[in-house]
């Protein structure tokens, strides 16, 4: 948390870079996970991707709040688990391209509003994603 007291779902955000602190630490990541996973599950428009995943999510869930930890600048507790992400390698046994990419990127932008994360954060994050999203893609559309 930053020393004001004030976490990153409250706090609007300058030219800084956003940070595991800045977005509200373990509680926020977590958060953020959780509801992705379950947005994936539950809406209808992110069917494709769902199918990408195993029936029970909670693996994929823990996965991702590991390796965002580690990704935000918190704890790297994917990489003392599993070693280096790897991303590219990790994602090729599974068929991504325009449509898996952008209904990712849509579930965690949707996953970031509901989570209260502020708009100017949730926009750097966006780009990151989106950036991270696309080079997982591995088939031609």
């Amino acid at each position: 948390m930053s020393g004001d007291g004030v976490s990153g779902l409250e706090k609007p955000v300058d030219d800084r870079p956003v940070t595991y602190d800045l977005i509200g630490g373990e509680a926020a990541v977590g958060k953020l996970c959780d509801h992705f996973y379950a947005l994936m599950d539950a809406v209808p428009q992110f069917a494709e991707l769902r199918a990408l995943h195993p029936k029970d999510l909670q693996g994929s869930r823990d996965k991702l709040f590991m390796f965002l930890s580690g990704w935000l600048g918190g704890p790297d507790l994917f990489v003392e688990k599993y070693g280096h992400p790897r991303l590219r390698a990790r994602h090729m046994p599974f068929a991504i391209g325009i449509q898996e990419r952008d209904q990712w990127v849509a579930c965690m932008a949707l996953a970031m509003e509901e989570t209260g994360i502020v708009p100017a954060i949730r926009a750097k994050l966006l780009e990151n994603f989106f950036n991270t999203a696309d080079f997982m893609r591995n088939k031609a559309d």
